[in-house]
This record gives C-alpha cells, structure tokens and sequence, in this order.
C-alpha cells in the first residue's frame, strides 16, 4: 500500500515531499533551513495550525515564520504568556493586564504592592529572559470546562471565569509553562527558546513589550514616546472605569442584566462631552485658529466626528465651512503611481498642493475663490462655478488622511491650525490577558460598512485591507503625535452590536478563500460578546456610520 505524502511549499515556492503520520513540529525540523526565522505555525489546506497536531492525511502545508503577519501574531502571544509566566514567578500575588498597543509593542499594567518600579522591570525581563535560555516546554491540551474555570478561579483569573462561564463547548484549550495555566485565545509556540528578540520598557505605571515586527523579524524597532497617544488610552481606561468595563465578560454580565440601552447611553454621552471640550478648545482660541484639520485611519469615523464636532462649534456661534481635499487630486495622468503600477489617490502628491495651499490663503484672507470639482469619470478637475468666500473669522474644517502632514497647509502658519486624530483605540479587552487588536475593530467596522452601503462581500473588504494598511503606515501612524488632541471614537459596546452584522457575512468566506484565516479569527473574539440590539444606538453614533441610519447623511 502506497504512503500518503504531505506537499510543504517552500517559502520560494518549491515543493518538498515527505510522509504522514508525524507531527507538524517533526515535520516542520526538515525544512527549517529555508526560513530565516524560526517556524511557529502552518497552514495546512487552507487552516491554520500550530505545530502540534498530527497529520495522518494527505495535505498540503505552507509553514509559517516570524516573517509572517499569523507567525508575527503568534510571537507575540506567546512573549505575553512568558510576561504573565515572569510576573507570576516574581511576584506571586500580583496580576497582569496586557492594556493595548504603544510604541510597536504593548503596553501592560502589573497590580501588586507596592507598585511597579523601573527595578521590577528589569528584574522581569532577566527572569524571562532566564526562562528562554531554559528552553523549556510550553504545553497544550484539552481540559474539561469546569475544570478550566476552577484553574481559572484558583489563579485570580475572575475575568475569564466571567467570560468562559457562558462557553458553549464543554472543554478549553489551555496552555501550561511551569506552574502556570492559561489561556490568551490563540496559539503559542511549543518552547520558550524561540523568544529571543524582546525587551520591556519601563513606563509608568506599567511596562511596554517590545518586540519585533513582521516587516523585520530580526530587529526591534527603537521605543518612540508618544504621550498623546498614551494619555488617550488612560482617558479610554478612566471611561472604562465610569462605565464598570474592562474585560468582554463583564460587558456580557451588564447586557444580560438588561443594562445594554445604559451603557450605550453612557458611553456616547462621554464622546459627546469629549467633542463639547473640543469644540470648546477651539472656541477659546477663534481669533486664531483658521483651519480645523481632522485625520485619522480607515473605519475611524471621520465623517461622523466631523459632523458632530461642527455642531458643537455651532452650538458655540461658529459656523466651519467644510472643503474636500478630493477636488484638488491632480489630473489622473499626474497622478504618481503605486507598487502596483496604479494611481495612488492615498500619496500626498496626488494632490495639487501649490493650487491647494494657494486657495487656502485667499480664503482666509477673505477672498472669494472658486472651487474646483474633481470629475472621478473623467479623472480631471473641473470649474463648475462654486465660488466660496468666508465670513469675518469663519474657519475652515477638512477631514482627510493627510490632516497631520504640515506639508499639506504648508503656506498656513501652525498657530492658525487646530489638528485632531481620531481613530478607534479599543475600548474593551476579552480578557486581562488577551487584547482586541485596534486594527480588527476597524476591520469589522469596514466589513459591516462595505456590505451595507458599498455592495462589497467580507472577503473582498478582506482582500483589500492590507493595502489600506500600508497607506495608513504611510501617511497616519508616523504622524500622530503631531496633532493637538487626539479623540478615541471606539465605544465599549459597540463589537455586541456588530456582532449581529459581522457574523453572517464571515461566515461566507469558504476555507479556500484567502481571507478566510483571518475571518476565523475575527469570529472567533465575537464569539465571546453577548450580541446587544441596535435599535438604543443614537441615530448621531459613530457606529451609525457603518450599521447605517445616520442623521448626518445617507450612503446610496
């Protein structure tokens, strides 16, 4: 009888042969020399595993290495589960909080007593690093619920005892590393000497995990402050905190307690109030502040927050006057071109900043200036005769990617720009020790609003969302702290409520599909929400902008 074969794909696209019935870790020891860095998982027929199972079919495998966005994914993971392994060993009574992202690493809280000092930071990072050196076993297997919840309990792990008590299968899969059990819903690696590149940094009051990043697997990128963005999360956590919700679980425990229709109420009067102080701040300063600029990356809810913060500004006896940025593209044949050969409408060249930057003065020196439309059939600009002039200290309002960049308004001196960053800082984690990427709350946003207004499938929105990605590294990550206030559009809520019109539409993408990894992932955390109705989300929500009913406009 012939043996089945396994195909492994080599990352240069070569196919090597070998046998079923050894593990995928076995496996991966014979073609570990092509990989710069090491193998932490596999796709094998279109699934993702880690490198524990058994194949004993035929199948074709394509390993993964740190190299890639699921192996980089994994790294990470597994660094944190060594972090909470360290804590643990250091300080016994203490607790981990793994927060959210900051300066390419991951900003997390120990509670122990006394607090967290520079020293105890440097003592963790030894003792993981003396755990690496270790090289010892990271176990996985399979154990019955209540079991799990009694680990859970016994650990002080009250979190995921509120999040897993409502868990429809009746095992967890858990990860064990010396006397610690846990788990951060996702794979690890099988040992700890595989996480050599890490360091902590101290920042009051917790710590950042650095790490490598996908892009360069070999080196960590140097530690950035950035204390506008580190203040907005603590806001983010203090809203947390009025709202009583930190962790999926507790959110689940409030909507069962028929509490949803409060904490949306809540929750959107602190954005409102958050956009009041704005609108207050730049009220304070009219006699200065000329143009209002409003940027921030894809699914932030720009246009929303834009509308809302102009009626805040009305409300105060300003009245903005909105201009678009896409009426100043150059003509598509001065357009630069992308990687891929094709207009990059995203390049700050795409747009005619010497006709643009000359507008803008004219303008606000009172001028009456006329405005060109850009024709996107035509792919030229054109003069349809909307003249524009200002009123006596009237400023103008833009919302675009560009907002941040200085070379956009160049002409316009920085005391007359008011600049805001707006994006969705996750609100809520699963748990303590597991983190909602802020990047896939976007992403689902952009499903939901993709299917809903723009006749879009998940995986196409899938597809196209590395490149949105690239863009937004380009032109938005790099200039954050550039604005003067940043505003966090994420609501504590709002994954129950997408849960409802994300769920179906994932669903649909089939396991040969290229999205469909990353689709599994993403049902996979929504599956930990309790699904909360729509119907109590203001017609003035951010939300409203991607599960539609906005006041402000109407998507065709």
């Amino acid at each position: 009888m012939t043996e089945a074969k396994v195909d492994i794909v080599l990352p240069d696209g070569r196919i090597v042969r070998t046998n079923t019935g050894r593990s995928l870790l076995e496996i991966s020891r014979e073609v570990e020399k092509y990989y710069p860095t090491p193998i932490v998982a596999a796709i094998v027929n279109d699934n993702l595993k880690d490198l524990t199972p058994v194949v004993t079919e035929p199948s074709v495998i394509s390993f993964l290495d740190l190299g890639t966005k699921e192996g980089a994914r994994i790294y990470q993971r597994s660094l944190t589960f060594l972090l909470i392994y360290a804590a643990q060993q250091l300080f016994p009574a203490a607790q981990v909080a793994v927060e959210h992202s900051l300066g390419k690493g991951l900003y997390c809280e120990i509670y122990k007593d006394p607090p967290l000092t520079a020293a105890d930071v440097s003592a963790l990072e030894a003792k993981m690093r003396e755990v690496v050196k270790q090289d010892l076993p990271i176990r996985k297997k399979k154990i019955p619920l209540a079991e799990a919840l009694a680990i859970f309990a016994r650990e002080g792990f009250t979190d995921k005892v509120a999040l897993y008590k409502r868990r429809q299968e009746k095992e967890v899969t858990v990860y064990t590393l010396g006397t610690l059990t846990d788990s951060l819903h996702g794979y690890l690696v099988t040992r700890t000497g595989i996480l050599q590149r890490f360091a902590l940094h101290y920042q009051a009051p917790g710590l950042v995990l650095r790490f490598p990043t996908e892009k360069d697997p070999f080196t960590i990128p140097p530690y950035v402050e950035q204390p506008k963005l580190f203040e907005i999360f603590r806001e983010s956590e203090k809203w947390a905190e009025i709202l009583g919700i930190d962790t999926v679980g507790r959110l689940n425990d409030l909507i069962e307690e028929k509490q949803g229709p409060d904490i949306i109420r809540v929750n959107e009067a602190l954005h409102e109030k958050k956009i009041a102080q704005i609108a207050d701040i730049i009220t304070a300063r009219r006699d200065e502040i000329r143009i209002i600029l409003i940027a921030g990356p894809s699914s932030s809810g720009k246009t929303t927050f834009a509308q809302r913060l102009r009626t805040q500004l009305l409300v105060n006896g300003i009245r903005p006057y909105p201009i678009s940025l896409d009426d100043y593209f150059l003509d598509r044949e001065h357009t630069p071109l992308d990687e891929s050969n094709q207009p990059d409408f995203e390049h700050i060249e795409a747009i005619d900043l010497e006709l643009f930057n000359e507008h803008l003065l004219r303008l606000i020196a009172g001028e009456a200036v006329e405005i060109p439309t850009f024709n996107f059939l035509t792919g030229r600009r054109e003069y349809r005769g909307h003249v524009v002039q200002l009123a006596p200290g009237q400023p103008l309002i833009l919302e675009g990617i560009h907002g941040l960049n200085e070379r956009l308004t160049a002409a316009i001196p920085r005391k007359q720009k008011y600049k805001i960053y707006i994006s969705a800082l996750t609100a809520v984690n699963v748990d303590r020790h597991t983190r909602i990427h802020t990047t896939d709350t976007r992403l689902l946003r952009r499903i939901v609003r993709d299917h809903q207004f723009r006749g879009l499938d998940a995986l196409e929105t899938i597809r196209r969302w590395p490149s949105v990605r690239r863009g937004e590294e380009r032109n938005i990550f790099s200039l954050q702290e550039e604005a003067d206030i940043m505003f966090n559009s994420s609501l504590v809520y709002e994954l129950a409520v997408l849960k409802k019109f994300a769920e179906p539409l994932l669903l649909k993408i089939a396991p040969t599909e290229p999205g469909y990894i990353d689709a599994r992932r993403l049902l996979l955390f929504l599956s930990a929400f309790v699904s909360l109705d729509a119907g109590e989300v203001p017609s003035n929500s951010i939300l409203r902008e991607f599960i539609g009913d906005s006041c402000f406009f109407r998507e065709p």
